[in-house]
């Protein structure tokens, strides 16, 4: 037993969208908890995963993409939660793309600004770069833009060095007991859980045909042994929608239900018995009242 005292604190992890903070979080706690999709804006909330190693416990924080340019009230519920993961928390990662910075990475950085808290850059893909040495300029860029943070080329995809950013996180945790017990990931629920698994499947069957006007909502989430029978209800804007999201004689929402069945069995380890069906809602997305009701306010 180390002699060294506990260390527990709050890790953010931030970024422009669909730049792998998802990917990342889910390898850091070698358990999925955060839905991830090839689509921009898949996380729509803070999400907190709990990884205890020793004497230390880290409290990652995923975040939605912080993005610029959207007006409708759940792009701005999205800003919010993410700016929201920078105020008291003790590390900020900054998920950064391997060569290629945007107009929305400059936005992220103005809020970085704005804090005292230590900033690793974590510059993500590097799997994917042929020329290794073309990283070295790359690196030295962002050194200017942010001379205080610490840089560490990582892969979330593929788990490349994601110790060593780990480790970097952990030096800066302050000494302190641990928050939550040993064995816990996350601080949502299962019918959290439950929602996002759905919403994941729905954004990787669909791409580009659904937009963001499509949310989950857990009607019923009952356990009776090794048996959840969950109820999921799916929210879309326009009719339209809904005949996509229910396929040719029902072929669509019945893959969607398979594939979340067997992700929820093997999160929950447990038979599940899932219901779906889809409700038109016009305006949801961009009703300050329906979003407060799907929980846009506190999950």
């Amino acid at each position: 037993m180390s002699d060294l005292p506990r260390v527990c604190g709050y890790i953010a992890i931030v970024g422009r969208p669909n730049v792998g903070k998802s990917t990342m979080l889910n390898h850091l706690l070698e358990q999925k908890i955060s839905i991830t999709s090839r689509k921009p804006q898949t996380t729509r909330y803070n999400m907190l995963g709990i990884k205890t190693e020793g004497r230390a416990q880290m409290i990652f924080v995923d975040t939605p993409g912080i993005h610029k340019g959207q007006t409708k009230a759940i792009n701005k519920y999205m800003n919010k939660a993410a700016s929201s993961a920078l105020k008291d928390v003790d590390v900020v990662v900054f998920v950064v793309d391997k060569n290629h910075w945007t107009d929305e990475d400059d936005w992220v950085l103005q809020q970085l600004e704005q804090i005292t808290s230590p900033v690793i850059i974590a510059l993500n893909k590097v799997d994917q770069m042929d020329d290794k040495a073309a990283l070295l300029p790359y690196v030295e860029k962002l050194s200017a833009k942010l001379p205080r943070a610490e840089i560490v080329p990582v892969s979330a995809l593929k788990n490349l060095n994601l110790d060593k950013l780990q480790q970097l996180a952990i030096s800066h945790l302050p000494e302190a007991d641990h928050f939550y017990p040993d064995d816990q990931i996350t601080d949502k629920s299962s019918r959290f859980l439950a929602a996002e698994i759905v919403r994941e499947k729905i954004t990787r069957q669909l791409g580009e045909e659904l937009p963001y006007q499509a949310a989950v909502e857990i009607e019923e989430f009952e356990q009776d042994g090794r048996l959840i029978t969950i109820s999921a209800l799916i929210l879309v804007e326009r009719d339209g929608q809904k005949r996509i999201l229910i396929g040719e004689k029902g072929d669509r929402i019945k893959q969607i239900g398979q594939q979340a069945r067997i992700d929820m069995e093997r999160l929950f380890d447990s038979k599940v018995m899932l219901k779906m069906w889809v409700k038109v809602k016009g305006g949801w997305s961009d009703d300050e009242r329906a979003l407060r009701s799907l929980g846009f306010d506190q999950r």
